[in-house]
């Protein structure tokens, strides 16, 4: 895949990436490719929403994991349900195809909340 244009480091500065705990992961009502995952981020709670269906089956192996989340980014109702931060994650391809998705996590636990540099 080729890189994304180039941004500034200004730019880069404005995400707050975050440590979150996965508490519950289930599948969208609305959507056939979609989770809905509910996360710790230390202060808070919330409900964020990821097209990672066919690569976490059941749902329920990613509760417990520490994923990072980008946690300023404008909430969105997506097929009806909220979505108020986006995980991150790698893709492998092959071509055009996505073969694999896996959701980035920690090497080390450290606190729900801890930010990301």
């Amino acid at each position: 895949m080729p890189l994304k244009p180039t941004i500034t480091f200004d730019d880069f500065t404005k995400l707050d990436l975050r440590v979150a705990t996965v508490l519950e992961a289930e599948l969208h009502p609305n959507a056939d490719r979609l989770l809905k995952l509910q996360i710790d981020l230390g202060d808070e709670q919330r409900q964020i929403c990821a097209g990672i269906k066919q690569y976490y089956d059941p749902p329920s192996t990613l509760v417990g994991k520490r994923i990072v989340v980008v946690a300023n980014l404008e909430p969105r109702t997506i097929r009806g349900e909220p979505s108020n931060g986006m995980l991150l994650a790698c893709s492998t391809h092959e071509g055009d195809q996505v073969t694999d998705v896996v959701v980035l996590g920690v090497a080390k636990p450290v606190p729900p909340g801890s930010t990301v540099g």
